[in-house]
Parts: C-alpha cells; structure tokens; sequence
C-alpha cells in the first residue's frame, strides 16, 4: 500500500498499485460536507480530493439517503430537526408526558444515555452525532 500524496496519506486513504483506492467513511463524510460549504464546488472539491465529480456526487448521494453520516457542524446556535411519528406510533395510545425532572433518555439499540434537563442541546447534539458515527 502506498498513498500518491501527502492529502491522501494524512486522511488514512489505502492507495493500491493498481491505483485503485479504499476511502474510510469519514473521509467520505468530509468530503461531502466541504461540498456544502458557501461559495465550494463538486468539481473542485472532487480535484482536491483526487477523484472524479461524479464519484463524490455519488457521495452526496449517499449522505442524503442517509448512508453516510457527514460531520457535525460547528454552528453558535442550536439547529432543529422535525419530529415525525410514524402512523402505527401516533395511532397508539397517548403516552404519559414526562414530568419537568425527568432525564432526557437517548436510546440508540443497546445503548441508554440519560442526560439531565440542564444539558446544553449543543451537547446532546454531539452525543447523537457520535452515536450515529458508531453503529451499536
């Protein structure tokens, strides 16, 4: 295994003889989110990364598919996501609504985390980040 450049060396890209490549997913990750960056290009992002257009709006694909989890970013506000409920949830009978010193309990397959009421959202943020980067 070799890598052509340093770039590719430094973000830990397996680099064949035969020229093929073995890109980890969070290299991946980040080259779709410089992608969104204000004023960034596909095309200029693919040449920085050494790589075709449309592989990296393959990429983008993915990511948007939900296949590919991107960075978090670094924002001074707390940003929100809609909550939906699926039918078969909301059709069930109404659950008891948690009282004010309740936990804020994440759940993510095996894996509880409860966080206190005080805990910055920026926070929680990340916790689900990490946990979406790490498959239970």
């Amino acid at each position: 295994m070799f890598a052509k450049n340093s770039f590719l060396t430094a973000l830990v890209v397996e680099v064949f003889a035969s020229g093929q490549r073995r890109w980890p997913e969070h290299v991946k990750a980040q080259a779709v989110a410089e992608t969104l960056e204000p004023g960034a290009t596909v095309s200029g992002v693919a040449a920085r990364y050494e790589i075709m257009p449309s592989q990296l709006t393959a990429w983008r694909r993915l990511a948007k598919e939900g296949k590919l989890v991107l960075p978090a970013l670094e924002i001074d506000e707390p940003v929100f996501a809609p909550l939906v409920i699926p039918d078969e949830i909301a059709a069930a009978s109404e659950p008891e609504l948690p009282c004010a010193e309740a936990p804020i309990r994440i759940v993510r397959g095996s894996v509880v985390i409860e966080l206190a009421q005080d805990v910055p959202v920026s926070r929680i943020a990340e916790i689900v980040h990490a946990l979406e980067a790490h498959p239970c």
